[in-house]
């Protein structure tokens, strides 16, 4: 399970996502940027992050720390921003919270070098769970004391919106023709054969549990929040061992 926090203040806007995150303290004193049940994306965005989100980590990758956080609407009442009072006033509940690296730099291809192994660990993880959403045009990389840091990861498992569909996703590729970290000639092949063997029942079993039952509870064609995280497990699965074979777009096509 994450941590529960209760938000107490909101601080700011984060106008560089389309979902409008926002930065916010907690009653633990620290600060997080929020991601909302309310933005247009809905609450599958958020699963998204926490299920991809907490498998990088167990993976080795980093992930700023996830937790819940309680939202009491009453803090959008003296919000000028129109857009943002709705969206805390239609976000009561729990919703996601990131911890906010202070310091932290956009990470910018042309200044920072990646090894080939972190290069490859990162692009075969974006396969494995098909982000589409970690280009050179929007990295989702912040470089923190010469630490790469993965964020955002609301726009993967895309079978999640279509689960009839979702199995014979497994075989889909991956195309990493624009992928961040391309040009850094990322050893694919070496991070399969490290991280494949990792991606077991019991590992997904562990991450899925990690997901709020309110943000699973009602999903079409499920009669339980498990049973969805179960839905969520197999995909990955099956994609783990092969997926390195199908990605395409890198120098040599590994």
């Amino acid at each position: 399970m994450l941590s529960e926090v209760t938000a107490t203040r909101y601080i700011t806007p984060l106008r560089e996502g389309g979902s409008l995150p926002g930065l916010i303290e907690a009653d633990d004193l620290h600060t997080y940027v929020l991601k909302f049940t309310g933005a247009g994306q809905g609450r599958k965005t958020l699963v998204a992050e926490v299920v991809c989100g907490e498998l990088a980590r167990r993976l080795g990758l980093r992930v700023p720390r996830l937790v819940t956080v309680e939202l009491d609407p009453v803090l959008g009442l003296a919000e000028p921003d129109q857009e943002v009072q709705q969206l805390l006033k239609s976000s009561g509940g729990t919703n996601l919270g990131m911890h906010f690296l202070s310091g932290a730099l956009g990470f910018d291809p042309l200044a920072f070098e990646v090894s080939p192994r972190e290069a490859g660990r990162i692009v075969w993880f974006d396969a494995l769970v098909n982000n589409v959403d970690r280009s050179w045009r929007n990295p989702n990389l912040l470089r923190l004391r010469d630490e790469l840091w993965l964020i955002d990861h609301g726009a993967t498992m895309i079978w999640h919106h279509n689960w009839p569909g979702a199995e014979a996703s497994a075989d889909r590729p991956y195309d990493a023709v624009d992928h961040a970290l391309r040009a850094f000639a990322p050893d694919v092949a070496s991070a399969a054969a490290e991280l494949a063997p990792q991606i077991t029942e019991e590992l997904l079993a562990e991450v899925t549990a990690a997901v709020p039952d309110v943000w699973l509870a009602g999903e079409p064609g499920f009669d339980s929040p498990d049973a969805l995280r179960r839905a969520y497990a197999r995909p990955l699965i099956a994609r783990a061992a092969t997926v390195h074979q199908r990605i395409h777009g890198l120098q040599g096509d590994q």
